[in-house]
């Protein structure tokens, strides 16, 4: 199921097409041929035979003279997927016999494990022949922490802060990013953040969290607004799961001495509820309860 990253990073490019060169470009150094518009158009390559592949994202480079170039068929991976070299080699191809082109696969994968993969060359069959896919990932994207090129570079500073937020210099990339978030519109800049911050894992997440309350306080405005309103609720939302983790515990603890045999459907739901009066009275059951189910009532 497409997820807020996924879907983030495709709306990226979507809706910047010239990013795509761009990147390929100044990041792979790639001598592109010469092009004047780039725009996006289907990414579903149906063919005539009983399988649909659909690309996250196609776009198409074309020249002065409006004939096409280049097509890029970009695919934003979060997770390894065998099945992705089978299926990236048949989007080039049917994008160069309906284009007549010359077609490559973009991967954004922020993730250096799944990055790692996704570069590997894909062998067509008897080493005859091979796609190479081209990677964002934290070998390809540098560290950008330095403001004024976050400020021109918005976008590559974001795939900076997910590929690389979890670094040794973790806290000042993903700082550099969000602080050029301004560009952009507050939604758009609302799910960057996100983005980022989901990215990051725990100790990074505290650290940030610590930096923007720090600053609140000392009054520098270096961040959004909404990035200080998105750290408070996720403190709210983080004490409430500690409390009703607290209550769930206290169930489990009340329901073994009693000598109530709980099954999993029984666990699964308690650790469900997410509703403190209900693992309250659940409690007070659980004091006098014969079996599982007057606990549960």
């Amino acid at each position: 199921m497409p997820t807020l990253e996924h879907n983030g990073f495709v709306d990226m490019f979507r809706e910047n097409p010239a990013l795509a060169p761009h990147f390929l470009e100044i990041l792979f150094h790639l001598d592109l041929p010469p092009y004047a518009t780039v725009a996006v158009v289907e990414a579903s390559l149906d063919q005539l035979i009983p399988v649909e592949f659909c690309a996250d994202l196609v776009l198409e480079l074309r020249d002065g003279a409006g004939d096409l170039v280049l097509s890029i068929v970009l695919e934003v991976q979060r997770d390894i997927d065998r099945r992705k070299g089978y299926s990236w080699p048949v989007y080039v191809a049917v994008v160069r016999a309906r284009k007549e082109c010359s077609a490559v696969v973009l991967v954004v994968a922020p993730d250096a494990e799944v990055a790692a993969w996704a570069a590997q060359r894909i062998d067509l069959g008897l080493g005859l022949g091979t796609l190479q896919p081209l990677v964002l990932g934290p070998a390809s994207v540098p560290e950008v922490t330095d403001q004024a090129e976050a400020e021109k570079e918005t976008e590559l500073a974001i795939l900076s802060a997910v590929a690389h937020g979890n670094g040794p210099n973790g806290l000042a990339v993903v700082q550099i990013a969000l602080a050029a978030l301004g560009r952009f519109d507050h939604e758009h800049a609302a799910a960057y953040f996100q983005i980022v911050y989901n990215a990051l894992r725990e100790p990074m997440r505290r650290a940030l969290e610590a930096l923007i309350m720090e600053r609140q306080t000392e009054g520098k405005a270096t961040f959004p607004p909404f990035a200080e309103q998105l750290i408070e609720r996720g403190r709210i939302e983080g004490k409430l799961e500690g409390m009703l983790e607290a209550k769930r515990d206290a169930l489990l603890r009340l329901a073994a001495r009693a000598g109530i045999a709980l099954t999993a459907d029984h666990r699964e739901r308690i650790q469900a509820c997410k509703d403190p009066a209900t693992l309250d009275r659940w409690v007070d059951n659980a004091l006098e309860a014969k079996d599982a189910s007057d606990v549960l009532s």
